[in-house]
C-alpha cells in the first residue's frame, strides 16, 4: 500500500428523479444504480466506487427525501438519515429545468435537503444537472444566484449526466474531500451491493420501465436462486431464479401479460443486462405471487432486505 492513497465518503442527496443514479452511471462508466424515471427507484443505499491513481471516493446513493406514506417509505427515509452520517461531503443534484416562471423558487424538497445540510454542518457541493437542455444560459446564473443565497455551497457545478459535459470538473473537486487513509475497496470494485442485490435491482428496473405507473412500487424482487457454474463445453453461466413479489392478483395479470408476453420481455431484457454486469452468460427464469398489502408488513419488508 502506498502512504499516499486517500479515501472519501460522499452521499448524493436530491429530489426524486433529478439524476442522481444517472450521475452515479456516468462517474463509473457502468451501470450500477438503476435508472428510470419514476420517483422512488433506489431503495437501498447502492455505493459506486470510484478509484483512480491514489483516491478513492466511495459515493452513497440515496433514496430522494420524499413524506413516508407508509412502512417501506419510512424505512427508505431512514437509509436517507443514515447515507448522511459519516460522510466527508454531500452532492446535492438539482435540475436546470424544474424553473418554469421567471422567480426562481427552490421546490420545497430541496429546501429541506439544505436545511438538512445546515444541521449537519456538512460540506456540500451543488450539482445543477440536464444542463444539456437549457436553452437559455443567462437562466443558469438567476439559478447559481438562488441556491447560493440558501447555502454556502463549496462549490457550484453545473453539468449533464447524460452527455458528461462537467462530470470531470466535478470528480477534481470531490477528490479534495478526500482524507489520507487506506482505501476501503479494491480498485476493481463498482460496488459493495451482493451481486443477488444488483440482480435484483436489474429485474426491477425493468418492471419500473416496461409497466403502468401504478404496478411498480407494489413489486419487490425476491432472488430465490443465484449460481454460478460452468457449462459441459467449460463456459461459465450464472443461473438466476427470482420471484417478482406484488399487491393484487390485478397486478399479477398485469406483469405477465397476455400469453406471458410481458414477463418475457422483462425477462430477456432483464438478462441481457446482467450479462453485461457480470461479463458472463446469464439464466433467468422469473415466477410472480401476490402478498397482498407487503408494503405495511415489517417483516416482509425484512425479509427483502429493504429496511
Amino acid at each position: 500500500m502506498s502512504m499516499e492513497q486517500k479515501s472519501a465518503f460522499i452521499t448524493i442527496i436530491g429530489r426524486p428523479n433529478v439524476g442522481k443514479s444517472s450521475l452515479m452511471n456516468r462517474i463509473l462508466g457502468q451501470k450500477v444504480a438503476i435508472v428510470s424515471n419514476k420517483p422512488q427507484t433506489t431503495r437501498t443505499r447502492i455505493m459506486g466506487i470510484y478509484t483512480k491513481d491514489d483516491t478513492q471516493l466511495v459515493f452513497i446513493d440515496t433514496p430522494g427525501f420524499h413524506k413516508p406514506r407508509n412502512e417501506l417509505d419510512k424505512s427508505m427515509n431512514k437509509a436517507v438519515g443514515d447515507g448522511m452520517s459519516d460522510v466527508d461531503a454531500a452532492v446535492l443534484v438539482a435540475e436546470a429545468t424544474a424553473f418554469k416562471t421567471e422567480e426562481i423558487t427552490i421546490p420545497s424538497a430541496e429546501t429541506e435537503l439544505i436545511d438538512e445540510l445546515k444541521r449537519r454542518k456538512l460540506k456540500a457541493v451543488l450539482v445543477i444537472n440536464k444542463t444539456d437542455l437549457l436553452q437559455d444560459k443567462a437562466r443558469l446564473l438567476q439559478i447559481i444566484s438562488a441556491y447560493s443565497r440558501r447555502y454556502d455551497f463549496s462549490e457550484i457545478i453545473p453539468l449533464s449526466a447524460k452527455t458528461g459535459d462537467g462530470v470531470e470538473i466535478l470528480l477534481d473537486v470531490l477528490d479534495r474531500f478526500s482524507k489520507p487513509s487506506p482505501h476501503y475497496f479494491d480498485k476493481d470494485d463498482l460496488t459493495d451491493q451482493p451481486e443477488r442485490v444488483m440482480v435484483a435491482e436489474i429485474i426491477r428496473e425493468k418492471l419500473l420501465r416496461l409497466l403502468d405507473k401504478e404496478v411498480p412500487h407494489g413489486t419487490a424482487v425476491d432472488i430465490e436462486r443465484f449460481v454460478e457454474r460452468d457449462t459441459s463445453a467449460g463456459e461459465p453461466i450464472v443461473e438466476i431464479e427470482a420471484t417478482i413479489i406484488c399487491e393484487k392478483n390485478s397486478h399479477k395479470g398485469i406483469i405477465i401479460g397476455k400469453n406471458g408476453a410481458t414477463l418475457k420481455k422483462i425477462g430477456s431484457s432483464a438478462r441481457r443486462d446482467i450479462e453485461k454486469f457480470f461479463g458472463i452468460k446469464a439464466n433467468l427464469k422469473l415466477w410472480v405471487k401476490v402478498k397482498e398489502d407487503w408494503r405495511n408488513r415489517q417483516g416482509l419488508i425484512h425479509s427483502f432486505g429493504l429496511d
